[in-house]
């Protein structure tokens, strides 16, 4: 078990496999992005030893990030060497759904539970000004295919005023009235060289809630507003599916905080919207062993920081999304 200082048990670990991707979605990254030198980031061989220590300290839930991880080479192989690592209860995968066309199978045959599909609206012309590069209807053959191979699905949607908060979002949420999925609306939070861009289009849930309710009715709230991971559900009368709604920004959840993240060049970066990072690349060259990585990892998630300072005008500038991992 490893606890903070808190006392909160942090259990589950979100591993990026890149800081590539196939698009460059604006509140993301710049569309001339510069990605780091592959000799630069965590090797094969270092995530599967990173994850039996993180194991063995207690990690049992896993995420893969990227970037776009399926761009990853051997993205399947680390799948299946994550998912037969002993302790490990839960692999999932945050994917903006381009290539699950053809991978979801593999994938979930190597032993992918889950995948969070990123989608922040279902207008074709509107998606391809959100992401510069992308069609929606490739996002909707991956989704087509995850469910053929039996995988769980939520859909993400980041939502960004005058971008996708009215008609868009009521067209996501609607989609849990005939589909089992939870859609998940999250607040946009600001990174480096945009923070200027995403902070301006943030949209607080309250006021996205009542646009959805307006256009489809109320909005029950499901487990007494317990929080599924880091998302409070609603469901839409009658609907198979919830919504839920990520606030990182107005309605922090650092309570409930079990989280952390391992960025693709080997730093352990405690909480998103906080600068502190831990390098375990360095030592992990170094030759140091087991004992001293859990050492140093303990030691790290001992002082996760309570909280982000948005108000105090606190920005983490070290990085954008892509290279720390959703």
């Amino acid at each position: 078990m490893s606890l903070d200082r808190f006392g909160r048990n942090i259990n589950y670990l979100r591993i990026s496999l890149t800081d590539k991707c196939n698009l460059r979605c604006v509140y993301c990254m710049p569309e001339d992005m510069t990605f780091r030198p592959r000799a630069e980031l965590l090797q094969d061989d270092e995530i599967y030893r990173l994850v039996n220590i993180f194991a063995e300290l207690g990690f049992h839930k896993f995420r893969l990030t990227g970037g776009e991880p399926t761009v990853r080479a051997n993205v399947v192989g680390i799948v299946r060497h994550i998912a037969q690592t002993p302790g490990v209860k839960t692999v999932a995968m945050t994917t903006n759904g381009l290539l699950l066309d053809h991978l979801a199978r593999p994938l979930a045959e190597a032993g992918l539970s889950r995948v969070n599909v990123s989608i922040d609206t279902l207008n074709p012309e509107k998606f391809h000004k959100i992401t510069r590069w992308g069609k929606v209807e490739d996002v909707w053959k991956g989704l087509d295919a995850a469910v053929a191979a039996g995988l769980d699905i939520k859909l993400n949607a980041v939502v960004v005023r005058h971008y996708n908060d009215r008609e868009d979002a009521v067209n996501l949420a609607r989609l849990t009235l005939t589909k089992p999925w939870q859609v998940r609306f999250i607040e946009m939070m600001p990174f480096g060289d945009v923070a200027d861009f995403q902070q301006a289009g943030v949209v607080p849930e309250e006021e996205l809630r009542a646009t959805i309710a307006a256009e489809l009715g109320p909005l029950e709230l499901v487990d007494d507003g317990r929080l599924d991971g880091e998302a409070r559900l609603y469901r839409l009368a009658g609907g198979l599916g919830t919504i839920g709604f990520i606030s990182s920004v107005t309605q922090p959840f650092c309570a409930s905080c079990t989280r952390a993240r391992l960025t693709a060049d080997g730093r352990l970066r405690l909480c998103l919207l906080r600068e502190k990072e831990v390098n375990l690349l360095e030592p992990l060259r170094a030759g140091a062993s087991d004992t001293e990585m859990k050492a140093i990892i303990e030691e790290g998630i001992w002082w996760k920081p309570w909280g982000h300072k948005l108000a105090q005008e606190v920005i983490p500038l070290n990085r954008v999304m892509s290279e720390i991992g959703g």
